[in-house]
């Protein structure tokens, strides 16, 4: 679909430093290295924003708006005129105009987009969060920026839309982009990640289950697929070093009406400018 290019395999790498630190304080305590990993796990890195977003970062309508179920403040983006709304939502340390290249073609087509920074992330307050935040702020913009036509998640944004759906979140069609899948295999995955003993994982997500109730594996992707029959595209790299392609094979598997769209040497990230990917979302979207 593209030209190879020599970093399209990287993978964000956790620093040696919390590595070793994580491995000397599971040695004096397993259920102390599980509060130092739920709190690496649930704190996201602010970057800054990228030259290629910053068109729409200056050229949106932005506004903070409170979040009350989870007493939170989100920075929101209204992105064009357009008279059908799209909401965007970013994954992990990411950003409301991560999908801009998306957002400028919708545009083209007559649409307008809201996004916004999830709690921690982007110009929105706080220092941590977990996907449960994502989800609550998607209902709270829906009451106040929708009804939207249609929806598209990158990464744990895909996973978001999944599951806002699944609570209620009413469009017609919905887009995920190198969407996470099973928990579990996220957090087994952080915990390797970490060199820590695989039990760890078990206990972190037991200690959000206590925290925020319910199980955190009724939050995967795959079970929220199973309960709509919204038409939705997923797209995945066959090569996306930090969201295994069997997510979102296994995602589009349980859709009820459902279209996968894999691509080759795009990775995570280049997968959300490329011009083809675009232009499939585009079709979709339209038809």
């Amino acid at each position: 679909m593209t030209k190879n290019t020599s970093n399209h395999t990287k993978t964000l790498k956790i620093p040696k430093i919390i590595i070793l630190s994580g491995k000397f304080i599971a040695f004096l305590s397993t259920k102390w290295v599980t509060v130092y990993a739920s709190k690496l796990f649930t704190t996201p890195i602010k970057h800054k924003t990228p030259k290629r977003e910053i068109e729409m970062d200056q050229k949106s309508i932005q506004k903070m708006i409170d979040v009350p179920s989870i007493n939170r403040k989100v920075n929101v983006y209204e992105y064009g005129n357009g008279g059908k709304k799209v909401l965007l939502v970013h994954g992990w340390s990411g950003r409301g105009t991560q999908l801009c290249k998306i957002a400028d073609e919708l545009i083209k087509v007559g649409y307008a987009t809201v996004s916004f920074d999830a709690p921690a992330h982007g110009k929105s307050p706080g220092n941590s969060t977990i996907m449960v935040d994502f989800i609550a702020s998607v209902m709270e913009i829906d009451k106040q920026f929708g009804p939207f036509e249609i929806a598209i998640g990158h990464s744990l944004g895909g996973m978001t839309v999944m599951n806002a759906i699944k609570e209620g979140f009413q469009i017609k069609k919905a887009v995920i982009i190198g969407s996470g899948d099973i928990v579990k295999d996220i957090t087994d995955d952080f915990i390797k990640k970490m060199g820590l003993k695989p039990e760890i994982s078990k206990l972190l997500c037991e200690r959000f289950e206590r925290k925020y109730g319910g199980r955190m594996d009724d939050y995967s992707a795959y079970k929220a697929a199973d309960m709509s029959s919204i038409p939705t595209l997923v797209i995945h790299d066959e090569n996306d070093p930090e969201v295994p392609v069997k997510a979102g094979i296994n995602i589009h598997k349980h859709l009820i009406n459902g279209e996968l769209m894999l691509t080759k040497r795009l990775g995570h990230r280049k997968i959300l400018a490329d011009h083809q990917v675009i232009e499939k979302i585009i079709n979709f979207i339209k038809n």
